[in-house]
């Protein structure tokens, strides 16, 4: 009886599995770590958007990559930076997964060198944040198929900080202050010139 039962929850498994791949969900849990993954963002390190890279480096490891077209590259928040963000929230079903929405790079997958690199100035308008890296290798339809990431299972290891950039560059400062003194200078001189007009008359 027990078996019974036991095949009858594998079965229902299966229903919902196949149930779910036939309306296009992918489950994150259902992808193999087929891309070993890295990037020039050391652990604890600090980034300036707008201002500083990244080096991020990938390679194939499995042993069938016929499917591959295309490997994504994303920045995604670490857990820290999820907590009370509902709309940062980590979903098993891709299509409702908020971890990773910024988009670093889509390149065509090449199953000859099986290998890529991509160097990305960090774009001013990235959110502040804890990330790490994730790369996902789709099919032409654009399904994902595989995944790799600088960090291990439960998202704690190799994170960096990216931080907004508030100082203003010194050129901006000294035209600021040169606006500043010829408006000084040129409400002055509207001044003497208006008491000299009225001594005049």
């Amino acid at each position: 009886m027990a078996g019974r039962r036991i095949m009858l929850e594998l079965v229902s498994l299966l229903v919902i599995c196949i149930s779910q791949t036939s309306h296009g969900f992918t489950l994150f849990s259902s992808l193999n770590r087929t891309l070993a993954v890295d990037s020039s963002a050391t652990a604890g390190q600090v980034l300036k958007a707008g201002e500083d890279t990244i080096t991020v480096t990938w390679a194939y490891k499995g042993t069938d990559d016929s499917s591959y077209k295309t490997v994504e590259i994303h920045l995604c928040y670490a857990p820290i930076s999820q907590k009370d963000r509902g709309w940062r929230r980590t979903a098993d079903n891709l299509e409702k997964d908020k971890t990773c929405p910024l988009l670093v790079v889509a390149s065509p997958y090449s199953p000859s060198s099986r290998n890529g690199s991509f160097v990305w100035l960090v774009e001013e308008d990235v959110p502040p944040a804890t990330y790490f890296i994730r790369a996902y290798a789709l099919d032409a339809g654009s399904h994902r198929l595989g995944y790799g990431q600088t960090t291990d299972d439960e998202k704690a290891t190799n994170l960096f900080e990216v931080v907004a950039v508030t100082g203003r560059h010194a050129s901006l400062a000294i035209a600021s202050a040169c606006f500043s003194a010829f408006s000084v200078v040129s409400f002055a001189g509207l001044l003497a010139a208006e008491k000299i007009g009225g001594k005049t008359m």
